[in-house]
């Protein structure tokens, strides 16, 4: 079955792509989500269309693609979002994302798989690197802002960033005593001290004992010759 992707869903394809997918992986997963929508054919000509219009703002020789980056690295993108107090977001600004900003707001088309960043996940300020042409690549600065709100301190960013992950290990019983300990644990047992003197001694006494063996069975063979 043919859908128009509504959002960009892992392993399946990006938003606005045409995909073939299984009827009932559609009808039960994707269409009652919202994730996609049916790909009637007024739906796809419609996409077409908006995709010659964006083709005909892409960079398509060098120069193009410098001015474009140069454009580009004045460009401020900000993405208001849902965020809990600890500043993970409740959904995500995906490079498609970026991709519908930079035209939204500049009428640049950029290619979203050359979009050089994962998915962003937390607030903060972030450069993301767009390769715009063979060697060329812009870089876009990015505000991911909780939404009513404004950003903190990168000071701040960080301890938020950290309280997050303490919970995290909290949640799962991890501590960094338990971690200590793990690695304790795991420590092979040091060799006693004068370990090796013993083992040698006991190598050269067995050596021995082997040597005062073969002598005497040597004597034995001897005397039964003589007798």
């Amino acid at each position: 079955m043919d859908v128009i992707l509504l959002q960009d869903v892992d392993k399946v394809g990006l938003r606005g792509e045409v995909v073939n997918v299984a009827r009932g992986y559609a009808r039960n997963y994707l269409l009652p989500r919202k994730l996609a929508e049916p790909a009637t054919p007024g739906r796809v000509a419609e996409l077409r269309r908006l995709d010659e219009q964006r083709a005909r703002h892409e960079a398509r020789s060098v120069e193009q693609a410098r001015e474009v980056a140069e454009v580009l690295g004045k460009t401020v993108l900000r993405f208001e979002v849902k965020a809990g107090p600890t500043g993970s977001l409740f959904g995500s600004v995906t490079p498609t994302d970026i991709a519908d900003e930079i035209w939204r707001t500049r009428k640049i088309r950029v290619d979203r798989r050359k979009i050089e960043i994962d998915t962003l996940k937390r607030i903060g300020r972030y450069t993301v690197p767009i390769a715009v042409f063979e060697d060329v690549v812009a870089e876009v600065k990015t505000l991911v802002v909780p939404e009513g709100g404004e950003l903190p301190p990168e000071e701040e960013l960080a301890a938020m960033e950290a309280a997050e992950r303490a919970e995290q290990d909290a949640a799962t019983g991890a501590t960094p005593e338990a971690a200590a300990q793990d690695e304790v644990d795991e420590t092979p047992p040091a060799e006693p001290e004068g370990a090796g003197e013993i083992e040698e001694l006991v190598g050269d006494a067995a050596e021995t004992d082997t040597a005062a063996a073969g002598d005497a069975g040597a004597d034995d063979a001897a005397e039964d010759e003589q007798a």
